[in-house]
């Protein structure tokens, strides 16, 4: 796919998916992110730029830690989520934060400004990963760190049939390197290839938990990176992936619900 139609396909799949992103994946993704908020330790009136920030999720998280007299950025290429983390900024009087639509791998953003960058669950998605690292590291301080969370290894990814159940009815592609940033060395590599020192890297098992098909199917279906395609299916078109998808998933599911195997990797390093 070329880059500039899957950045439009993940603009527009990120706009259908907000109403239901924070239910089906906000208790799912807590494990990785509060890793890579651990690494990226970062200190009171420190700046922090959150990239992909989604819903604010982590962004809030890390307005927290920042405190009173830090600065927390959130980035978005969805119009739809920033406007959303906005709103919710808004709500609950968070005075620290603000959301912007952005590009990863163009930021609109000061050289050297900022001490930490964070990217939790977004660079999959990018054409381009090292570039987005580049950007980072521009618009970080020198000495200022990164901390980053992505999926591992497709085989420890017990949903992960969603995608070619998808892309048997309609040629998505929304993500067509998903798994490769999880497997092996790949991330610490591309954080390297971008220019940063001192990596490290963890990796986590962790449980997808929902309790009914139901909300299984919302998280894949409607809360994610298959979200546009979906919405273009009819009503048969729907029922099949269904049942497909749970037939993948048939073998995680137990007496109160579906406890799905997932893996997570968090790389940090240092400008």
């Amino acid at each position: 796919m070329q880059p500039d139609l899957q950045r439009r396909v993940q603009r527009y799949g990120w706009d259908k998916a907000v109403n239901f992103y924070e239910q089906s994946w906000r208790q799912q993704l807590e494990p990785g992110q509060s890793l890579m908020l651990e690494k990226a330790d970062i200190q009171p009136g420190e700046r922090v730029l959150d990239v992909a920030c989604g819903t604010g999720l982590v962004t809030f998280r890390a307005a927290e830690l920042a405190g009173p007299n830090g600065e927390v950025t959130g980035t978005d290429l969805s119009d739809n989520m920033v406007g959303n983390a906005a709103r919710i900024a808004t709500e609950k009087n968070i005075t620290n934060v603000t959301f912007s639509q952005m590009d990863a791998e163009a930021l609109s953003l000061p050289d050297s400004y900022f001490d930490v960058a964070l990217d939790a669950f977004g660079t999959m998605y990018y054409p381009d990963p090292v570039q987005s690292f580049r950007e980072k590291l521009r618009v970080l301080k020198p000495g200022g760190r990164i901390s980053v969370a992505v999926w591992g290894k497709r085989d420890r990814c017990g949903w992960a049939e969603i995608f070619p159940i998808v892309d048997a009815r309609v040629k998505s592609e929304v993500c067509p390197m998903f798994f490769q940033l999880g497997t092996g060395d790949m991330l610490a590599y591309s954080l390297k290839e971008a220019g940063f020192r001192d990596i490290q890297t963890e990796r986590i098992t962790t449980k997808l938990h929902y309790d009914n098909a139901n909300e299984a199917l919302g998280a894949a279906f409607q809360g994610g990176p298959v979200a546009l395609a979906y919405s273009r299916f009819n009503e048969q078109t729907r029922k099949e992936v269904h049942e497909e998808y749970l037939a993948s998933i048939e073998t995680f599911r137990n007496d109160i619900g579906y406890a799905i195997p997932g893996e997570f990797v968090v790389a940090w390093g240092v400008r």
